[in-house]
């Protein structure tokens, strides 16, 4: 089982940065690819970012020039760098890893608890 453990939220005014931080652990084989995921109030959880163990990176248009995925790949952990924040930003960010327990199994997806990411004046 792989565990999620995120950290790096909290209240920002827009145009400022925060980086998220989520470190997986558990006896797995390999994580394939890591990902940020937000949900604010009222709407459905979406994608934000992700990236492949090969660095392979992918962006919602939203965020594109403003947040920046990183792996350490050595560390099981995963980083997201917001920059210029804005109000609409603000939801609950969600990390996600798709990892498998052996060379020739399933991939299964775990989730993390979720931090709060709030931009505001």
């Amino acid at each position: 089982q792989v565990q999620l453990v995120e950290s790096g939220g909290g209240l920002v005014q827009p145009g400022g940065s925060l980086t998220l931080s989520c470190a997986a652990s558990g006896s797995f084989f390999a994580i394939n690819v890591m990902g940020w995921y937000r949900q604010a109030p009222g709407k459905e959880r979406e994608l934000v970012a992700s990236i492949t163990s090969a660095s392979s990176t992918n962006y919602a248009d939203s965020v594109k020039g403003r947040f920046t995925i990183s792996r350490d790949n050595a560390k099981n952990t995963v980083y997201l760098r917001m920059n210029s924040l804005k109000p609409e930003d603000t939801a609950v960010y969600y990390c996600n890893a798709r990892f498998k327990y052996s060379s020739a199994g399933a991939y299964y997806t775990a989730w993390g608890q979720g931090t709060q990411v709030t931009v505001s004046s």
